[in-house]
Parts: C-alpha cells; sequence; structure tokens
C-alpha cells in the first residue's frame, strides 16, 4: 500500500495526539467563536449585544420590580441600560468564596437566576450568557449595582475585571443595575457602530410589549443620522400595550375593519399571559411581528402556529353558523395573507432554537395561544357582525383566489408540451404580429356570422359568445374555472388573468366589446367590462378594451339614410336632417345579427368611419377615485343584492325613459 496517499495535503505535520486537544476556560470560547452566541458579527450581531443587556431590564420590569428603563448612547459609541429594579446581587456566590455574585454573572457563562422559576416566573434571558457573553465581546464594560442604599461598581474589559468590586459608599434614593459596555472593535471590525435608530426602534418595541414599564431615551444628536425621526430625549410609554404598536404601524392606512381586534388573556400560570392586536389592510401590506417574554421571534414559532390554528377555527365557525358554506374553503393562509399581525406571549421556561432565540419551539404554546385568540375571536365576530361579514367575504375571496391559481399552474403543467390551441369559435385575424389587430367580442352566433362576413380578415378577429357570461364579481373561482366562455374568451386573448397578466402575452392590439345597442346588450358589455376589471384590468390601464357603437336605428327618407345609436340620437336627427319632412322611414335594429354585414361594416366595424369608446379606470394616483370605481364594482355586480337594490332606490328618481 502506497502511504503517500494517507499524508496530509494542506501543510499539517499529520500528527494528531493529546496536546492538540484545546480546553477553553471562561469567556474564551466566546471570543474565539462569537458567531455561536450572538449569531455572527454583523451589523444584526453587534445590536444584539443591546439586546441581551435590555431583555435583562425588561424581565425586572415583567416582575413587577422595575418601573422604568433608561437607555442612552454616548458620543464615543458606548451605550448605557439602567434600571430601578432589585439589582444584581453582590454578595460572596456560595459555590465561589470571596468572588461575588455579580463577578460570577459577568465571567461565568450559564450562570443567572433564570433557570427556575424561582426569581422570574417569565424571563426573556433563560440561558444564563447573555451578560457573560456582552462582557466577553466589549472592549470597556462597567457595571454598577444599587442595593440596600449602597452603590457598587466593577469595570470590565474583554470579559476579565480590571479590580475587584468596589463599594463607592452610601446612595439615598437609587436602586438597580446600569451597564455601559463599548463593543469590542477586534471581534466587530473597526467601523462598526450602533446605529441610534434602530436601538430606538428596539426601545420602542419594549416599551409596547409591556404596557407596565416607562422606557426613556437620550441619544446625542451627533449620532442621528438625517431623516430617521430619532428623537433626542423620549418617554416611551404605551398603556394600550400592542394596540397602540399597531395603530402607529399602520398609519392612518385603511382596514377591513373599522375597529382592530386586540386583547390580553392571562393565564392560570404566575405571569403568563398572551396579547396580540390584527387588522386587515386594504393595501395587502401586511406583516407578523411575533415575541415571546418581550425578546423577537423573527422566525416564527409554536406561538405563531397557535394563532393561526385559532383564528381558523373561529372563522369556520363563524361560517357555519351564518349558512356561508363557502367558508369550509377558507384556510389559515388565507386569513393571514396580508394581515397586520402583532403576538405577545410571557410564559414560564420557553424553548427556543438556538441562542439568539429567534424561533419559539414550546409545544404548549401552541395551545395555549390557540385557545385564547379563539374564544376572544369567537366573541369579537358574534358583537360585530358587520366586520364580521367583511372578514368573511375577503378570506373567501382570497380562497377562490388560491383556488383559481392553483388550477392554472395544473393546467399550465399539463399543457407545456403542447402547442397552444385558440377556442373552436374564434375566428381568428390572418396577420402574424399584434400591429393593429382586434378582436371583437360580439354575442351569440347569429351576430358573430354577420361580424365575421363584415370584417377585414387581415387584422380583425371575432369571437362570438353565448348569451349572458357569468358575473365574475359574484362567482366562485370553480365556477369561472369550470365556464367554458371565459375560457374560451381567457385562451383567445392569451395574456393571463390577475397577477399573472402579461400585457406583452396579448394577442390583439385592440379588444372590442361589440353587442346590441339594447338593455340586454348593455348588460352584456357591463359583464364584460367587469370580467376585464376583475380579471386583467392591466389590459383596461393599458388602453386597449373599447365599446363599439353599433346603431340601433336607421332613418331614410328619400336618398338620405342616417343610423342612429339611441332614442336621443334619433330624435335630434328628426329635428336637424329630417325637420319638415312627414315620410321617414324609422327602422329599428333587432340586433347585430339582424344588419347586413355590409351596414355592419360600415356602421360599426370600419375604422374609417365607426365610433368606439375608450373603458378607462381613474387615475390609480387618486386613492379615493380607485376606491370609488372597486367599491362601485362591487356594489353593482358584487354578491349582496342589498347593495343593487339600495344604489336602485338612491337614483331612481333621476331615471327617464327607461327601455324596458
Amino acid at each position: 500500500m502506497n502511504d503517500d496517499l494517507f499524508q496530509p495535503q494542506d501543510g499539517t505535520t499529520g500528527n494528531y495526539g493529546a496536546q492538540d486537544i484545546e480546553v477553553l476556560e471562561g469567556l474564551e470560547p466566546v471570543r474565539r467563536r462569537p458567531g455561536m452566541y450572538i449569531g455572527g458579527t454583523d451589523d444584526r450581531a453587534l445590536h444584539h449585544l443591546v439586546a441581551e443587556v435590555l431583555d435583562n431590564a425588561m424581565d425586572e420590569a415583567v416582575a413587577g420590580h422595575a418601573t422604568w428603563i433608561e437607555m442612552a448612547m454616548q458620543e464615543d459609541g458606548s451605550v448605557t441600560v439602567r434600571d430601578n429594579g432589585r439589582g444584581i446581587p453582590v454578595d460572596d456566590h456560595p459555590k465561589f468564596p470571596g468572588v461575588s455574585a455579580l463577578q460570577v454573572i459577568m465571567t461565568t457563562l450559564h450562570s443567572g437566576g433564570k433557570f427556575s422559576n424561582k426569581v422570574y416566573a417569565t424571563s426573556g434571558g433563560l440561558h444564563g450568557v447573555g451578560l457573560s457573553v456582552v462582557n466577553a465581546l466589549s472592549s470597556r464594560l462597567t457595571v454598577e449595582v444599587a442595593r440596600d442604599r449602597t452603590l457598587w461598581a466593577q469595570e470590565y474589559s474583554q470579559g476579565a475585571p480590571l479590580g475587584a468590586l468596589e463599594n463607592r459608599g452610601h446612595t439615598q434614593n437609587r436602586r438597580g443595575t446600569a451597564i455601559t459596555f463599548l463593543p469590542d472593535p477586534e471581534i466587530f471590525g473597526d467601523a462598526a457602530r450602533l446605529r441610534a435608530d434602530r436601538l430606538f426602534r428596539m426601545a420602542r418595541s419594549k416599551a409596547y410589549l409591556y404596557r407596565g414599564v416607562e422606557l426613556r431615551w437620550t441619544c446625542p444628536p451627533s449620532l442621528i443620522a438625517p431623516d430617521t425621526g430619532v428623537p433626542e430625549d423620549a418617554v416611551l410609554h404605551f398603556p394600550n400595550g400592542l394596540a397602540d404598536f399597531l395603530a402607529t404601524a399602520l398609519d392612518g392606512r385603511e382596514t377591513t375593519t373599522q375597529a382592530s381586534f386586540a386583547g390580553v388573556a392571562k393565564l392560570a400560570d404566575a405571569g403568563a399571559r398572551v396579547e396580540w392586536a390584527i387588522a386587515w389592510p386594504e393595501d395587502d401590506e401586511g406583516f407578523v411581528h411575533s415575541y415571546c417574554n418581550t425578546v423577537p421571534t423573527a422566525q416564527g414559532g409554536t406561538h405563531e402556529v397557535g394563532l393561526r390554528n385559532g383564528l381558523l377555527k373561529s372563522i369556520k365557525a363563524h361560517a357555519d353558523m351564518a349558512g356561508n358554506k363557502r367558508g369550509a374553503s377558507v384556510t389559515a393562509e388565507d386569513i393571514t395573507a396580508g394581515a397586520a399581525i402583532l403576538l405577545s406571549v410571557f410564559i414560564s421556561n420557553p424553548q427556543f432554537q438556538g441562542q439568539t432565540k429567534e424561533k419559539l419551539a414550546t409545544p404548549e404554546a401552541t395551545r395555549i395561544v390557540e385557545t385564547a385568540i379563539k374564544d376572544r375571536f369567537d366573541h369579537w365576530l358574534s358583537a360585530d357582525t358587520a366586520s364580521a361579514s367583511k372578514l368573511l367575504e375577503r378570506f373567501v375571496e382570497r380562497a377562490d383566489e388560491r383556488a383559481r391559481r392553483r388550477k392554472e399552474r395544473e393546467t399550465t403543467r399539463k399543457t407545456a408540451t403542447r402547442k397552444t390551441r385558440l377556442p373552436g369559435k374564434l375566428s381568428d385575424c390572418s396577420r402574424t404580429d399584434r400591429r393593429n389587430t382586434e378582436v371583437f367580442l360580439v354575442e351569440g352566433d347569429s351576430a358573430g356570422g354577420s361580424a365575421k362576413a363584415a370584417r377585414d380578415r387581415q387584422t380583425q378577429a371575432v369571437l362570438p359568445l353565448r348569451g349572458k357570461i357569468l358575473n365574475v364579481a359574484s362567482a366562485s373561482a370553480d365556477k369561472m374555472s369550470g365556464n367554458q366562455e371565459i375560457s374560451d374568451l381567457v385562451q383567445a386573448l392569451g395574456c393571463g388573468t390577475r397577477r399573472d397578466y402579461d400585457g406583452a402575452r396579448l394577442r390583439y392590439d385592440r379588444v372590442i366589446i361589440m353587442t346590441d345597442a339594447d338593455v340586454d346588450g348593455a348588460h352584456i358589455a357591463s359583464l364584460l367590462m367587469t370580467f376585464f376589471y376583475k380579471e386583467m384590468r392591466g389590459l383596461i390601464s393599458d388602453g386597449r378594451l373599447f365599446l363599439a357603437q353599433p346603431p340601433l336605428y336607421r332613418l331614410q327618407a328619400g336618398g338620405t339614410s342616417v343610423y342612429c345609436r339611441d332614442d336621443a340620437h334619433k330624435d335630434e336627427v328628426m329635428r336637424t336632417t329630417f325637420k319638415g319632412r312627414s315620410k321617414v322611414e324609422i327602422s329599428r335594429f333587432k340586433g347585430l345579427g339582424e344588419m347586413p354585414p355590409a351596414q355592419l361594416r360600415d356602421t360599426t366595424m370600419d375604422p374609417a368611419k365607426r365610433q368606439l369608446w375608450q373603458v378607462t379606470i381613474p387615475d390609480r394616483a387618486e386613492p379615493e377615485e380607485s376606491a370609488a370605481t372597486a367599491g362601485l364594482v362591487e356594489q353593482l355586480m358584487g354578491r349582496k343584492p342589498e347593495l343593487r337594490f339600495r344604489y336602485i332606490q338612491e337614483h331612481a328618481p333621476s331615471v327617464r325613459d327607461l327601455d324596458v
């Protein structure tokens, strides 16, 4: 055997013995491998040091021993966190004679008073490494403790004490702990700096999370970046907790319900509770922020699972009670998508994934939160039936949209390897590119036959639709997906619908709705415009949807013929063109199918002679106009007949000459 094959290739000697086994003592492991304790050495990890110190102060407040916390930034880049709690014990630790408990906490990993619930019923620091890790990764740290009217202090550098615990004499009105530290540039780099805006948001979040604490903030002006909105001094106190937090985060944005769903549920365990605040913004720009014992859980966890379960079970129960069978299709994703959610739990002995505590793993939290949320959401929905109806409608629409997208994906997969087939009823134009091409959407085969005979075959296509298409504003996803007319229309245009709409894939320059000039024709045109507004709004925004203007009457006297689009136009022509003539032949067209192709071409389809109305949407830069348009479509075409009835009642007095 060739021993050369087993020689090290990386320049090492290859010898491996007991002398190569290192034993890292004290805080040396933290400085060697900071990523194991704070997740790295980047900007997020740098600010995590402040969070560790602030969490300890918050634990004192949550336990009822502190009423205020101070956070102050200094010009040199250090930060001070101070509270008026009990103060870290300074007497000798029984396991280490001659060494204060304070020094043990600051220099020994896995030391602290939070491994049991004797001192703290609920707390954010559980592993006993927070303060010692901050100490290890600071070039300078000073801790001051005021206990029993005596002020004690000790200084450290890179985790090691610079001297013994010092008695600084009597203090009359002071109590609690103050820690000032400067992150070590050897760990985080010379350019690393704590940012005022990030620390201020952190402080404000903590004040929101525990409504009983007053958090005092100070920062020199030189450390505040422009346009960040960070004050030099502030007292942060929010009596309504997460409800205040949510109101600030939404900043006046429109929501589906007027009031948010917010509350607090105290649990059987001492100090344990669940607090939440939820709203559903109309712009769907939502977020989910969750916390456990005031610690942010950016990756969620079991408490978020409980919240979703509770909301879903409550909504399904409400839908069942309201007789809304479509509520059975709603999922937790439909409820939370686009929602603004704040969730905070206080529980004893929480289990986190990793030292940075970004995900809660306590199984019991799921049941606790689910029960608390479901019971209160049940009451909230039953107490405000109007809001409950709005939310249920929102969730059902999302469920329909989700089902529609799933079917579209399935169809896409099935047809990915097949050539796209156009609907058989479509008489396509011969031009291969879409330049100056147009498709006419007509009602029925009779009108389709006339239109096909009247068209310019090179640039004009005709798609006959059978009668009145489905009203997509009130139809479920299953009905839409099973409707042949809608399927043919989507297939013929080729541009996709809703989020999948792509104007570049549209097969024609113009889409022209051409229906009879009577009430039924107007109804069909309204249904088609509703379809495009709901399913292909981009097509309208791009200026590609038009209404043809076929005539309703033909007036003839002698050698003069005039086509009139409606009764008002006919009356005007009678007063002008045919004024004084006693014998005027008036013909009313029963429909496009009754018009000879030559007349249809001259009056409605010839680009040189016809008149088109372009369908537009109010400028989206004006939100009130956009909202008014959406509201009108929902009012006239939506699922609620009572809204249409109300509209008719309000506008009936102004209606004249009904064509019925």
